[in-house]
């Protein structure tokens, strides 16, 4: 549900309202989600329509999709999809988008793929009457949403029913493209995992670790599902999280640390979200110097604007990374 500096960290929380959904507690720290823009149990994705009546839909331009609040019927192959939830998942692929939220056009990864796209909210109403559009998706928690559905078939998704391969799947289904999303997520799936375990060969069986994030003077610590590549060193590398992180972030999705504790939550490896524009003097501190992944040269920095987002795109950028940082190869 960029997981997402060009906003502060409060602002990050409204990426992932608009990305995934609406999740927030303890001080200022954002989400992603992602898109993500993401704390999202595991869910079971929606029934699929019979074969004979998804085949009847799709012959007369349509086709039933089952969301999470019943059947919507939706075009077989959308062209004019206004995105207010769930963008990149859509522009992995190939959605023809006409409209997009202004989270998701800021973000680095998808600036040239959404150029000359009318960036759009659920309040802009009369703009998106003018874009004419065929498909629209939404967030659970955005404003006007059954003013939407008298616009165009709208789809609504509510943040933390579906983990981030399933939401891929199901972006998958409501673009008739099912089959893509689900090989693009097996495939996905082995080769982190592999990866993972390469890292073990090489690192340990044990070893951990943390995913920080630097803002404003102020550092978070993230548990496994809140973007910023933690579904895929957590959930698709299999890799170890310290128990401190455990114990404080695992549940709630992140946790406020002050400079001073961030040894008792680092790990072997510390994955850094930080945007080149913050106040990032807490680096040259003795506390996060002499931390022994700092001093090992274990530090794997990630830019953050391109980070709150658990969508293909996002992904394979972070894995990349990744793999380059923890076994050196690109």
């Amino acid at each position: 549900m960029k997981r997402k500096m060009w906003a502060p960290l409060f602002l990050l929380l409204a990426l992932v309202v608009s990305a995934c959904g609406n999740n927030a507690n303890n001080n200022n720290a954002g989400a992603s989600q992602s898109a993500g823009a993401s704390a999202s149990p595991s869910a079971s994705a929606p029934a699929a329509p019979s074969a004979d009546a998804s085949a009847s839909a799709e012959a007369s331009g349509t086709i039933a999709y089952e969301s999470e609040n019943g059947p919507v019927e939706v075009p077989a192959a959308p062209k004019r999809i206004i995105a207010l939830n769930s963008a990149p998942n859509v522009l992995s692929l190939g959605g023809t988008l006409v409209g997009v939220d202004q989270w998701t056009a800021g973000n680095p990864l998808f600036k040239d793929k959404v150029k000359g796209i009318e960036v759009v909210s659920a309040e802009d109403l009369e703009k998106i009457i003018e874009l004419n559009p065929d498909l629209i998706i939404v967030g659970s928690t955005e404003k006007n949403i059954d003013k939407l559905k008298e616009i165009a078939p709208t789809v609504v998704y509510t943040w933390g029913k579906l983990d981030y391969l399933k939401q891929q799947i199901e972006i998958g289904k409501l673009l008739n493209k099912e089959q893509e999303a689900q090989a693009w997520a097996d495939d996905f799936s082995k080769r982190a995992a592999d990866i993972g375990a390469e890292i073990k060969a090489q690192a340990g069986a044990d070893v951990t670790v943390t995913v920080f994030e630097l803002y404003d003077k102020q550092f978070y610590v993230f548990g496994n599902n809140w973007a910023r590549g933690t579904e895929i060193v957590y959930q698709a590398m299999g890799l170890g999280m310290p128990e401190k992180v455990k114990k404080d972030a695992l549940g709630p999705g992140y946790y406020t640390l002050s400079t001073e504790v961030l040894p008792e939550y680092a790990g072997d490896y510390i994955i850094l979200s930080r945007s080149a524009a913050g106040d990032n003097a807490a680096l040259n501190t003795d506390t996060w110097k002499n931390m022994p992944a700092v001093k090992a040269g274990h530090v794997i920095e990630i830019d953050t604007e391109a980070s709150s987002y658990s969508d293909p795109t996002t992904l394979e950028y972070l894995l990349n990374i990744f793999k380059a940082g923890m076994l050196g190869k690109a």
